[in-house]
This record gives C-alpha cells, sequence and structure tokens, in this order.
C-alpha cells in the first residue's frame, strides 16, 4: 500500500513569532529574532545571546491552565500549543473516527533540559527528598508525544525521535511513512526544543560551536558567508497535521503542500563534525529525490541546514554540488537559520513549515547576513531578500551531531 499523505495544518513557536502570518510576514522582511537572552544572568558567559521565544504564556495561546502549564517542560509547552494551532488550522475533529488510526510522532535532540537544571540545584542545595515527582515526566524527550496523545485522545502510533539537528525531519518523515504505509490515517507531528538554557548554552559555547557576535547578535547567524564563527543556540517548536490524502479532501480539509519523498543516512566519519565532502548529506539527499520519483532538475528550492558554521555550510555546499551537478548553479538555496537561529532538534519542523508557507506564496526566502560569500559556498543561497519564484517541488537538509542526515521533498498543493 502507498498512499498521498498531505499536510493539513501547522503551528509555529520562534522567535520570529507564534502567529503563522507574523512569522511569515517577519521572515519575508529579512528580520532577525536574535537578541540578548533575558530569561537568566548570562552576563558572565562567552556567549550572552539567542533565539528566544520572549514572554511565552501557554495558557494565551490555548485553553490550558496554569496548573497544567506548570507540570510540562518548556520544550512540551512549546510542542502543545504548536500542535493546538496546527489541529486548530487543520479542523480535524480527533473526537470522531477511531482513535487507534490517528498518532504522534514529535522529536526534540535534548528534550527537557530546563528541568534537569531546576532539580539538580535542588538536589545539591535542599537533598533528595526535595526533587520534585514530575522531574522524571517532564524531562523525558518522549514528553511533547506523550502529552499531545494524552490531550487529544490520539491512540494511535506514538513515538519520539532523538537524532540532534535532525530529529524533527525524521519526525516527519517516519510519521510520513506511517500514513503513506496504511499504518495511521492522521499524525501530529513535528519537533519541539527549549536548550536555551545556562547549561545549553555554556556547553554549546565550550565546544566553540556558537558565534561570539555578542556586540551584534542580529548578524551573528550567517549562513555561507565568509565571517561566520558559529550557530546561535535558539528554541522553539513546529507541528504539521499529515493526513491520508482522500480522507482530507473528503472532509474539505485545507491541503497546505503534499510529502513526497523521505531519505536518511549516515556520515559515520564524527561525532560533531559533517563528512567534509558532504558525502552522507548527498546520499539522504539523493534518497529523498530518488523517493519522490523526481530528477535533482525537478528541484526549484532547497531549504538547506545551513547553520552558519565554518565546516557545515561549506559540506552542504559540497553535497549539493555533488547531487545537482550543473543544476546547483541554478536550484534557489535559503537557510532560515540566519533569522531564527537553530532550534535543534525543532529546526526540521519550523524550516519545513517555511518551506510549504514559501510554496503557497511562491516566495523565496531570504538568507540574511549574507554580505561576503565564501568562496567555497558559490551557489544562489537568496542573499538578503525575499523575491518571487515559481515553485513546485522543495527539498529540506537536516544534519544532525552523531553524523544523522534526513531530507523531504514536498510538492505545491495541486
Amino acid at each position: 500500500m502507498s498512499r498521498r499523505v498531505v499536510v493539513t495544518g501547522i503551528g509555529v513557536i520562534t522567535p520570529l513569532g507564534c502567529e503563522l502570518s507574523e512569522y511569515w510576514d517577519r521572515v519575508c522582511a529579512g528580520k532577525s529574532g536574535i537578541g540578548p537572552v533575558r530569561r537568566f544572568d548570562c552576563s558572565e558567559f562567552k556567549v550572552r545571546f539567542g533565539g528566544e521565544v520572549r514572554d511565552f504564556d501557554a495558557t494565551e495561546h490555548m485553553p490550558i491552565d496554569g496548573k497544567e502549564v506548570r507540570r510540562l517542560d518548556r520544550f512540551c509547552q512549546f510542542a502543545l500549543v504548536a500542535a493546538h494551532k496546527a489541529i486548530q488550522q487543520s479542523g480535524v475533529d480527533f473526537s470522531q473516527g477511531d482513535p487507534y488510526r490517528y498518532g504522534v510522532l514529535v522529536g526534540s535532540g535534548i528534550g527537557g533540559l530546563e528541568e534537569i537544571e531546576q532539580q539538580h540545584n535542588v538536589l545539591y542545595d535542599r537533598g533528595p527528598t526535595r526533587v520534585s515527582p514530575l522531574m522524571i515526566p517532564k524531562l523525558i524527550v518522549n514528553a511533547a508525544s506523550g502529552n499531545i496523545s494524552v490531550r487529544w485522545g490520539l491512540r494511535g502510533p506514538n513515538s519520539a525521535v532523538v537524532t540532534a539537528c535532525a530529529s524533527a525531519t525524521n519526525a516527519i518523515g517516519d510519521a510520513f511513512r506511517l500514513v503513506q504505509n496504511g499504518v495511521a490515517d492522521v499524525m501530529v507531528t513535528g519537533g519541539s526544543e527549549a536548550a536555551l538554557t545556562p547549561m545549553g548554552l555554556s556547553g554549546f559555547a565550550r565546544m566553540n560551536a556558537l558565534s561570539t557576535r555578542n556586540e551584534e547578535p542580529e548578524r551573528a547567524s550567517r549562513p555561507f558567508d565568509r565571517d561566520r564563527d558559529g550557530f546561535v543556540l535558539s528554541e522553539g517548536a513546529g507541528v504539521l497535521i499529515l493526513e491520508e490524502y482522500e480522507r482530507a479532501k473528503q472532509r474539505g480539509a485545507p491541503i497546505l503542500a503534499e510529502i513526497v519523498g523521505y531519505g536518511m543516512s549516515a556520515d559515520g566519519t564524527h561525532i560533531t563534525a559533517p563528512d567534509p565532502n558532504g558525502r552522507g548529506a548527498a546520499q539522504a539527499m539523493t534518497a529523498a529525490i530518488r523517493d519522490a520519483k523526481l530528477n535533482p532538475q525537478d528541484i526549484d528550492y532547497i531549504n538547506a541546514h545551513g547553520t552558519s558554521t565554518p565546516l557545515g555550510d561549506v559540506a552542504e555546499t559540497r553535497g549539493i554540488k555533488s547531487v545537482f551537478n550543473s543544476h546547483a548553479q541554478r536550484v534557489a538555496i535559503s537557510s532560515n537559520k540566519s533569522q531564527v537561529g537553530h532550534l535543534l532538534g525543532a529546526s526540521g519542523a519550523v524550516e519545513l513549515i517555511t518551506a510549504i508557507l514559501a510554496l503557497q506564496h511562491q516566495v523565496l526566502p531570504p538568507t540574511i547576513n549574507l554580505d561576503h560569500p565564501d568562496e567555497e559556498c558559490d551557489l544562489d543561497y537568496v542573499p538578503n531578500e525575499a523575491r518571487p519564484a515559481k515553485i513546485q517541488y522543495v527539498l529540506k537538509n537536516s544534519f544532525g551531531f552523531g553524523g544523522h542526515n534526513a531530507c523531504l521533498v514536498i510538492k505545491k498543493a495541486a
């Protein structure tokens, strides 16, 4: 069995906004969501900025009381709100039909890091009897999928993916397969992350993975630019409703895009550094394009992983060139991380949603801060300004620590 799979709802929580129209307007305007960290004192830190979701209160976005919110880590709150927004847009009624045909698959690279830090302090300041009994169910990576399942009574396939920065893309790809193969009719899927914490920020900084542009944070994330010096740590969530095409069509659901291909691979070379020639990335791209029954020249736009790291951007560029050959000079490419930073395990979902909006509006999102292109990054990265374009097929790339590579191909809704 091979069934068509469409996207009928999307929801985002990002440093650029939590409403789709607001988010998309800011993307197209070339705005940055990066700024000084305000949620904790990082005055002594090497890096003092990131992509925060400012003034977030889950009770302002969905019908949930404060007591319930306090039982959820921040990453799980993001996931629930993004799911609520996606379900609302989709119009899917989970109270109708067979609940065992409705599933959840939401990824996260790290999970409840904030809860781990808080309870660690409680343990050492107040002793083991004062550690919260809610600690474990708050911090586990599958808490997002589990809580979405409980809230909406979804009893079908339920899982969580942890593949570092490829988590959300793997989660969406795996959910796509479940619907495509007839295991589920509807899947709530995506990724969520809230690792912009004292431990998260200091840990990535100690790896020398982060940009140190403390004096101009809005210009710190600069994928493919020769002056890039690392990624920007951010937080947020993206959730999509995947649905079998005939079912969606029958109920008159909004069909936003169609997922047509999924590929994944491993670099098998280093726990953090990418394969320098992008061979693993190229394999995942090729697999996704073949799965979609397309040729590389059919792809109109690549939503890049584009982290703004010295090694990563060159490796991705080399991988694209090896897959697309001469078409690499013609295909448009851009990185949303230039605007929202790196949402780690949530990045693939937010970026895929951006690609869906690009298909809907026929507009290419920009790569901002691309002022001096790296000589080794010599493709069309849509520098600094969004532009109109005819887009039919989009390739979404996500690559994570551990050498995890995941790619999706989506098609404009007919």
